[in-house]
């Protein structure tokens, strides 16, 4: 066994295009899952507006069903940001701007972001 620190011992050859692929296979895949996660995100999103819309309508709920609900989602999230009665005020907008959740799947599906 070798006392030389790992990135003194010389690399195989063609090491380094190996290496070099496998970065950039990681960082596609980093990519990839940004966008999937930023989509699903969008959906939820206008999911969350698409049902303060619907109850509130239902269920006669003014807007201060609003600040309590962004009350109980940042205790239950408290890591998670984007649930200030502003963002779902925004939500629900969104929603009630698109109500067609088939449009808003498709629109997402087409951004590149």
């Amino acid at each position: 066994m070798s006392d030389k620190p790992v990135s003194l011992v010389p690399a195989p050859e063609a090491y380094a295009n190996w290496l070099e692929g496998l970065k950039s296979r990681i960082h596609n895949a980093q990519q990839r899952a940004t966008l999937a996660v930023n989509r699903e995100l969008v959906l939820l999103y206008w999911q969350i507006g698409r049902d303060i819309l619907q109850r509130q309508a239902e269920q006669a709920w003014g807007a201060k069903v609003i600040e309590r609900l962004a009350y109980d989602l940042r205790a239950a999230f408290p890591d998670m940001k984007g649930f200030s009665p502003r963002n779902l005020k925004y939500m629900r907008a969104f929603s009630e701007a698109w109500p067609d959740e088939s449009f808003v799947q498709e629109v997402l599906a087409q951004l590149p972001w």
